[in-house]
């Protein structure tokens, strides 16, 4: 699939599971994804007043997490899906946030923000979605300042059997059913697998941070890698 195909193609799929996409996270990570994320925010140790923005944010809970986390900083998200952000919103809304929280739809691969405005660049489940991750990992560098952290919490590729063997199976032919009989959705969770075959490993992925001049990077991985970390720090002498 080319860039501009695959971008239009995912942007369906999010679109159309956005009502029931909190639900089915919680159903297909058995919600192992909210542990994920509390380990995250505590390697992330974020101060009061740390501003941050959260990319491909879907429908907010990493995004208020900030929030909640810095107290006072702004934080944005941004997602291309108007209807993950309108999910979004009103979780937003029911917090009270909306001083705090600003939501907004455009694209990962050119922020509209100017270089060095924040303090952390987070992507949570996400990168694996994008036409190019390099592209997309350069852009969240360029937005953080010097010293801030670029963050990525995503699926990974798990190494050792025969867990291997079961992680896969589950992935790949239950969890497109669960999206079918929950969700009314088979297609849409059936690409959530093939979105992984191409998708660098754990090793690989810390090696791209460093490639593009990200330094202290660290990666965890999680539950026999089926899930990885990566935090890498921007250098103070980036122009």
């Amino acid at each position: 699939m080319d860039p501009k195909s695959k971008e239009q193609f995912v942007h369906s799929v999010f679109e159309s599971i956005a009502p029931k996409y909190d639900m089915m996270n919680d159903l297909i990570s058995f919600r192992r994804h909210k542990a994920w994320r509390k380990f995250t925010m505590q390697k992330m140790e974020m101060p009061q007043g740390a501003t941050a923005i959260d990319i491909c944010c879907g429908t907010c809970d990493w995004t208020i997490s900030m929030a909640e986390a810095s107290g006072s900083g702004e934080i944005v998200g941004l997602d291309f899906s108007a209807n993950m952000l309108d999910i979004g919103q009103h979780k937003v809304d029911n917090r009270s946030m909306n001083q705090q929280i600003k939501l907004v739809q455009g694209n990962a691969m050119a922020l509209p923000f100017e270089d060095n405005c924040f303090d952390y660049a987070t992507i949570g489940f996400a990168l694996r979605n994008v036409p190019d991750l390099v592209q997309v990992l350069k852009e969240m560098e360029r937005v953080v300042k010097p010293g801030g952290q670029v963050v990525c919490l995503e699926l990974s590729k798990p190494s050792w059997q025969p867990f291997k063997s079961i992680y896969y199976f589950y992935f790949q032919k239950v969890m497109p059913l669960i999206g079918k009989v929950i969700a009314k959705r088979y297609d849409q969770y059936k690409w959530l697998p093939e979105s992984l075959v191409n998708f660098p490993d754990i090793n690989r992925l810390a090696q791209i941070y460093r490639e593009i001049g990200l330094r202290h990077v660290q990666a965890y991985p999680f539950m026999g890698g089926i899930a990885a970390l990566h935090i890498g720090t921007k250098g103070s002498d980036r122009p």
